[in-house]
């Protein structure tokens, strides 16, 4: 075997990471020196865990072999983790899971070619959501002597580093002695305060294995801390609280930027009288039996959540990007005449006309707002009717949802039998987590639609459900994470079928890392969200549905490990499966045939306009029109 020049060296730094337990810390206790030679793999390494990135989520190919070799000295040394994977979309959604759910900062590494081309792909969900890891992409070398196999066959330099640059911050390390620069952009990319994204590192063959003699190690940039930051102009805040005081019918909007600032938005709403709208990444940040309350707004929204938003005098914007079928295409607020949006983002906050936009770290914006508001004072007469006209709207939304939530079962044309409908069927999953203190994660289609429809969440964070990008096979690569995490929670991915064909190597992979958790297939052998739009707008569905029947149960308990049950026909024959399929240690997986049809009983309905299909022009007619 070939062995790198002071491999040793490699050895001895690797054991005194580990033993310290970090890399500034054995600086500190003199087991590193401040200066060291190494190449440029190994001083990415030692820079990354400078930054707390110790976990690496991994398919080698030729093009990270050199980078694989010193994961595998570190690794056996304790300072790393690495777990392979078989697919590089579904690592990508795995390490987003990693970092979105629980916190901890990881890297993806493919090699060259298609590899990196489908974790880039799978980024999109990172990038769509607001969240930090990075990404490590093997890339052509730079000594220009012809194609190297898999780069992308055009005469031009840097091709993979332009397309990442595209998708978010990339850095092609075409330089090692450029690393202290790829890494402070990169923790300013990852560890963004409100803007994270994954941040993607080229790291060209041939640099990989180049060496950066005396490389100072005291001087490679930490992880970005930043302090929140607070609205300076008192005059502004004065502004919104006159606004507040002006109008009764307040309607507040919250987007996942408010999901960290439950407290302060439940106290700035309950303060000025105003009717809460949710989005589908916000569920839980008002409890959900709360009076003010009104779920979730916009095309697949409620009938509480639109008719705030159709009758509210004032937005107030809280961490929302205005998502096109969030906001109706720019058509959700026919009655408002002022907004004040709060997001640090200044081009999210200045999205609408007629706004007053504090920029600055949400929690601590809305408490200088609740400063300059004064003492909280009794609602007057036009708020209490405002939020009694919207509890009479959330009435009926609530009768409708128990109404579908308990329509057992509708006859299905393609199971030709009855089967549960799936608002009743994501009704039973959702009690069922909720018993365990399960977490849910919602895969893209028609189960995510009915899903962020349906669910009554008391807290935020307890349902994930990838809206940022309709990411399909997002939520079982979710899964995964729970074996890589330091702290593992289980979770139940409520998926269709087609979004779990996406990725079905995931159970191996959830297997392989000791995770441990349900997916639950909603199976509809359609497209169904799809079809309904079309049914919706042309009268009949094409082209979205299959005649192929797959035994789920056979296929999952092919893998070793994998535990999968029948999910029935009935709400009782559901609930027993999935006791059945909670009990078991590792991973389970429950088959459920659901409705898709025309019946209104089969879903929860639209309420909303959307920019899309035949429904453009009126939408686009209506948006410009509008002076918000």
């Amino acid at each position: 075997m070939i062995q790198r020049p002071g491999r040793e060296g490699q050895q001895l730094r690797a054991q005194a990471v580990a033993r310290a337990g970090g890399l500034q810390q054995a600086i500190d206790q003199g087991l590193l020196p401040q200066r060291v030679s190494v190449c440029l793999s190994e001083g990415l390494v030692l820079g990354l865990l400078k930054q707390g990135v110790r976990k690496y989520l991994a398919i080698f190919g030729h093009g990270s072999t050199d980078l694989a070799e010193v994961l595998r000295v570190y690794s056996e040394a304790g300072a790393t983790q690495v777990f392979n994977f078989r697919n590089e979309v579904e690592m990508a959604h795995a390490g987003t899971a990693l970092a979105w759910v629980y916190r901890e900062t990881c890297a993806v590494v493919t090699s060259i070619g298609p590899g990196a081309l489908q974790a880039m792909a799978g980024s999109l969900a990172a990038a769509s959501n607001g969240v930090g890891l990075y990404h490590i992409y093997g890339d052509e070398t730079t000594h220009g002597e012809g194609y190297n196999m898999q780069q992308v066959p055009k005469p031009l330099q840097g091709l993979y580093g332009q397309m990442t640059a595209l998708m978010g911050q990339s850095y092609v390390l075409h330089t090692p002695k450029a690393l202290r620069d790829a890494l402070r952009r990169g923790t300013q990319c990852v560890h963004h305060p409100f803007k994270a994204g994954p941040f993607y590192l080229m790291l060209p063959i041939n640099t990989q294995p180049e060496q950066i003699p005396d490389l100072h190690l005291g001087a490679l940039p930490e992880r970005l801390r930043v302090s929140g930051a607070a609205v300076a102009d008192s005059e502004l805040l004065a502004q919104a609280a006159a606004l507040i005081a002006r109008h009764a019918r307040v309607v507040m909007k919250i987007g996942g930027g408010g999901r960290a600032h439950a407290a302060q938005v439940r106290a700035l709403a309950e303060r000025c009288g105003a009717a809460v709208v949710l989005s589908p990444g916000s569920t839980g940040v008002m409890p959900d039996a709360h009076p003010q309350n009104m779920h979730v707004g916009g095309s697949k929204g409620s009938i509480s959540g639109n008719h705030a938003m159709q009758g509210g005098e004032l937005l107030i914007v809280i961490g929302s990007r205005a998502v096109c079928q969030a906001d109706c295409s720019g058509v959700g607020y026919p009655s408002a005449r002022a907004v004040i949006n709060i997001n640090a983002d200044l081009c999210d906050a200045t999205h609408y006309n007629r706004t007053l936009a504090l920029t600055g770290d949400i929690g601590v914006v809305i408490g200088q707002l609740l400063q300059a508001m004064g003492a909280a004072a009794p609602l007057d007469d036009g708020r209490r009717d405002w939020l009694e006209a919207c509890a009479g709207a959330k009435a009926q939304w609530k009768h409708l949802l128990r109404q579908r939530q308990n329509a057992e079962s509708l006859h299905d044309p393609v199971w030709e039998r009855r089967v549960l409908s799936q608002p009743a069927a994501i009704k039973v999953v959702c009690d069922f987590a909720k018993s365990i203190g399960a977490i849910k994660f919602f895969d893209a289609g028609d189960v995510q639609a009915n899903g962020f429809q349906s669910v009554e969440d008391d807290q935020p964070f307890e349902t994930y459900t990838e809206t940022g990008a309709s990411y399909m096979g997002f939520a079982t690569c979710a899964l995964i994470a729970s074996g890589l995490a330091d702290l593992p929670r289980y979770g139940i991915a409520l998926s269709g079928d087609g979004s779990f064909m996406m990725n079905p190597q995931a159970l191996i992979s959830a297997v392989e890392h000791g995770a441990r958790g349900m997916v639950v297939i909603f199976d509809n052998r359609r497209m169904a969200a799809i079809s309904g739009l079309q049914q919706a707008q042309y009268g009949v569905d094409f082209r979205t549905h299959d005649g192929v029947a797959v035994d789920y149960v056979q296929l999952a308990n092919s893998i070793a490990g994998v535990k999968a049950v029948w999910g029935g026909e009935s709400i009782a024959s559901l609930q027993a499966a999935l006791r059945q399929a909670g009990t078991h240690e590792g991973l389970s997986v429950v088959h459920l045939p659901v409705y898709a049809g025309a019946a209104v009983e089969g879903g929860l309905g639209a309420y909303g306009s959307w920019n899309v299909g035949n429904w453009c022009e009126e939408v686009q007619s209506r948006y410009q029109s509008s002076d918000l």
